[in-house]
């Protein structure tokens, strides 16, 4: 099946599953603040000029309407969404504010204590800020002739929803707020947001969390390294903050291995997205750039700054590193030639602090997109700190195709994914497999 096709075919049938349908770009008004690529961002993601002290301080909010609801007796389904803009600190020990949602479920907790909290870390969606996984609650599929956007994270969303628990959705640094570009795959801006979003949602009208209520992360692909990183840095950034699980799904823990390995596949646009969040992390990474990218590189990179995973994988499917430089090196070859950048990706690295709550790991054996063997040393280095972690190898035929070897896992480990959070918030003890370690693949 041609890439444009398969991907048309994963889009319509995203939104058919919500019931959505494709929707024309906005048309600007007073108030908008941005248009990117045809859609409008509406002046709620334009952060205040201060910022409060406190990470976790809700910043404003507003009601956000979802593309599927329901009426019920009890309240429409399956819950009621606000909109959030929240304080958070980026890798550089600066302010920044981040956006989000939070939905308030209509159908009941049955497990012990108050109503639990999970925060989705959301996949891939881009990188301009139209790709916002809060946008896409409201608008599941954008298909406007400039942008193709999909909120595929909804299906877990919901998932999760009517399981009674409340769900928190973070947007991540920079993508949606419009004051800078997002930094994809940083790990300490990415588990900032996440945990930051947990101290926010206490503060959202209506919200019927409490400081008792047992928490959970989910996340696959760019969002199980965000929730991965989370899980790693809870005990020293949000201390007070208990974790009773976590899901990382095939995280990006290696971004050496990450990145090699997606340079030249269908998800090439992820590269120019990393490449353009490690620029903005780190200013002194600069200078790099401009002497080994080439005119043909730059404006790759300012084109991806602006598109969505759709976007990206139609503009620039299978395009090599290695024809955006001056001199033909690949960025694998630009990785060992440079401590610097060296440098930057090791201090990227998940794997090396241990987390204190249980995890559940899983991936693909197939996944040679984010490899399944970078994914799999996480789980030994995290058994070897002692983590309590449930390893989930998930083995499917090989598709032969990266794009679908990395996301079949997402859809067909999605159920017993969230079977096994909503076990931990229900206060059930995992046990352990990491004895079987040296035996999985």
């Amino acid at each position: 099946m041609p890439l444009t096709t398969r991907l048309l075919a994963v889009a319509l049938t995203a939104a058919a599953c919500l019931g959505a349908q494709a929707l024309p770009a906005a048309a600007a008004t007073g108030s908008d603040t941005e248009v990117s690529r045809g859609v409008t961002i509406p002046a709620f993601y334009n952060p205040p000029a201060e910022l409060p002290a406190a990470n976790g301080t809700l910043i404003r909010s507003e009601p956000l309407p979802l593309a599927l609801s329901l009426p019920a007796a009890g309240g429409p389904l399956p819950g009621t969404a606000t909109r959030i803009m929240y304080k958070s600190t980026d890798s550089n020990d600066k302010p920044v504010a981040v956006t989000g949602a939070y939905i308030e479920p209509s159908a009941p907790w049955k497990g012990p204590g108050p109503r639990p909290l999970v925060v989705v870390a959301p996949g891939t969606m881009g990188q301009g800020d139209q790709c916002a996984a809060s946008m896409g609650l409201e608008h599941p599929l954008q298909l406007n002739g400039q942008t193709v956007s999909v909120g595929y994270e909804d299906l877990a969303i919901y998932r999760l929803l009517a399981q009674g628990t409340a769900v928190a959705v973070t947007d991540y640094v920079g993508l949606g707020a419009t004051d800078r570009l997002h930094t994809y795959v940083n790990r300490l801006d990415e588990a900032h947001a996440v945990l930051d979003a947990v101290r926010a949602v206490h503060s959202v009208g209506g919200a019927s969390v409490t400081s008792a209520s047992r928490v959970g992360l989910f996340g696959y692909s760019q969002g199980g390294g965000a929730t991965a990183a989370a899980a790693e840095l809870q005990p020293a950034y949000a201390p007070e903050i208990t974790l009773s699980g976590t899901y990382a799904g095939a995280p990006p823990a290696d971004l050496d291995v990450v990145t090699k390995a997606i340079d030249g596949s269908d998800l090439a646009a992820a590269v120019g997205w990393a490449l353009n969040g490690f620029l903005q992390s780190d200013p002194a990474l600069q200078p790099i750039a401009d002497a080994y990218l080439s005119a043909k590189g730059r404006a790759a990179l300012a084109d991806l700054s602006t598109m969505c995973v759709g976007d990206g994988i139609l503009g620039y499917a299978f395009s090599k590193t290695s024809d955006w430089t001056v001199d033909g090196e690949s960025l694998a070859d630009i990785i060992d030639a440079q401590p610097a950048i060296r440098g930057y990706l090791d201090e990227q690295r998940i794997g090396t602090s241990k987390p204190t709550s249980p995890i559940r790991l899983a991936t693909g054996v197939n996944d040679n997109l984010v490899p399944h063997s970078q994914a799999r040393d996480l789980a030994v280095d995290w058994c070897a700190k002692g983590v309590n972690l449930t390893y989930q190898p998930v083995v499917l035929p090989n598709a032969g195709d990266a794009l679908l070897n990395h996301f079949g896992p997402l859809l067909t480990d999605q159920g017993d994914a969230v079977t096994w959070l909503t076990d931990r918030l229900d206060g059930k003890t995992p046990v352990s497999n990491c004895w079987s370690m040296p035996l999985q693949p």
